[in-house]
């Protein structure tokens, strides 16, 4: 099976080398941009009305052979599977941030942990009564 992703923008950031990006996006208030590629401007349509977004980004710099990491949250070994770590094997990042704006093809957003240059792969509307699990 072959899959293909098809960047539709990607982030300008704050962060410039991992250790510069919090440990997740929603820990700063650090202010980030998403810059569509034109050929995806129109798929912007009405995204001003929402006030968060999924944002999932490939993180182009991440170690892809990594299956165990120790979270900085808990000592223990994990399984990356078992962990938001941005090294496994395939580096789709997924964040909730908060947009701010939208200029054109611009989208300014908070609490996004990608780091400067990060290709952005798909944008989703966030909608809390049905991805929040009850109770949860």
């Amino acid at each position: 099976m072959k899959i293909e992703l098809h960047p539709i923008g990607y982030v300008r950031s704050p962060y410039r080398e991992r250790g510069d990006a919090p440990r997740q996006g929603r820990l700063s208030d650090a202010v980030s941009e998403i810059v569509i590629d034109p050929a995806y401007e129109p798929g912007l349509f009405r995204v001003a009305e929402k006030t968060h977004l999924f944002v999932l980004c490939w993180f182009d710099r991440a170690n892809r052979s990594t299956l165990r990491v120790t979270p900085p949250h808990n000592p223990v070994e994990h399984g990356v599977f078992a962990t938001r770590s941005p090294d496994r094997p395939n580096p789709v990042s997924l964040s909730v941030v908060d947009l701010l704006a939208v200029d054109g093809r611009v989208l300014r957003v908070r609490g996004l942990d990608a780091l400067d240059g990060t290709p952005v792969i798909d944008i989703k509307p966030y909608a809390r009564d049905i991805d929040v699990p009850g109770g949860d």
